[in-house]
C-alpha cells in the first residue's frame, strides 16, 4: 500500500532577500509557517527551516522506530524522549545538510543498557528516514537508560 503526503509552499523574491511561507501540508497539522534563507543560515528569529522540519521528521521517525524495536523486545519503552539536531554546512561543494544527530533518553522496565543502546543503533539505522538520507548525511545516536 502507497501513501503519498504533501506540502505546499509559495516563495517570492530571491534567495537572499525573500521569504517563503509553507502553506498548507496534507494532514492539516501545520500551515502558515514563515521559511527564509537567513533563518537556514543565521538566527531563526521565529521562522522555520528545512532543516528543523527534517529534524522534526527524523525525530518522530526514529521514536517510532525504537518504540517498536522495544515492544518487539518484549521491554515497552514507558516515555522516549528524542531530540534530533541537524547540521547544515557550507563546505567546498556548498551548503548542505551534513549531519542528523539523535539523542535518546528512555525509561524502559526491564532492559539492560546494552540492549537499549543495541535497539537505538538499530532503529538510527533502519528508521525511513535514517535510510532516505544514508550516504548523503552522517547519522548518530547517543541513547541514555533512564531509572524508572
Amino acid at each position: 500500500m502507497e501513501i503519498t503526503r504533501f506540502a505546499e509552499v509559495t516563495w517570492n523574491g530571491s534567495l537572499l532577500e525573500g521569504s517563503g511561507t509553507i502553506n498548507y501540508v496534507s494532514s492539516g497539522a501545520i500551515s502558515r509557517l514563515p521559511v527564509t534563507w537567513a533563518s537556514r543560515t543565521e538566527d531563526h528569529n521565529g521562522r522555520t527551516s528545512p532543516e528543523e522540519l527534517l529534524a522534526a521528521a527524523h525525530a518522530s521517525c526514529f521514536s517510532m522506530a525504537f518504540s517498536a524495536r522495544l515492544a518487539k523486545n518484549g521491554t515497552p519503552a514507558d516515555q522516549l524522549d528524542v531530540k534530533v539536531e541537524v547540521t547544515f554546512d557550507q563546505g567546498e561543494g556548498g551548503w548542505k545538510v551534513a549531519s542528523s544527530n539523535i539523542t535518546v533518553k528512555g525509561t524502559v522496565p526491564g532492559i539492560d543498557k546494552a540492549t537499549f543502546e543495541r535497539l537505538a543503533d538499530d532503529a538510527k539505522d533502519n528508521c525511513p528516514i535514517s535510510a532516505a538520507i544514508r550516504g548523503n548525511v552522517e547519522v548518530s545516536v547517543q541513547a541514555e537508560l533512564l531509572e524508572g
